[in-house]
């Protein structure tokens, strides 16, 4: 693998949040050039995987859906295409904030991930 086939995404979390950072590599990321291009995804149209939905803490959902209402949302989710819906890839404690505070589309980056 080169340079250019993997890239490693880290998260920050508002300091009051007490979460920290969370480090997670991509391979295969799919960009043009080395930028990524933001883009607004349907919730309704993203898929969470059993493995993945079974690490929710909704201590943190709650605190992250408190700083999207006070600030915005500051971190992309990160998906990948699979047939007429997207797979989530980094970010579910954003996407259930989003999804707790009613939100129906939330900002994202579409990515070429492997599968797990």
């Amino acid at each position: 693998m080169n340079s250019k086939d993997a890239i490693c995404v880290a998260y920050c979390y508002p300091a009051k949040l007490g979460i920290g950072c969370q480090l997670t590599n991509i391979t295969r990321l799919d960009y043009a050039g080395s930028r990524m291009k933001r883009e607004i995804f349907a919730i309704a149209d993203i898929y969470v995987p059993v493995k993945r939905r079974a690490t929710l803490e909704q201590k943190r959902v709650k605190e992250i859906a408190a700083s999207m209402l006070e600030e915005g949302q500051h971190m992309p989710i990160l998906v990948r295409p699979d047939g007429a819906r997207f797979v989530l890839v980094e970010g579910l404690h954003r996407l259930e904030a989003a999804k707790a505070l009613g939100e129906t589309t939330i900002v994202g980056y579409r990515v070429d991930a492997r599968k797990h």
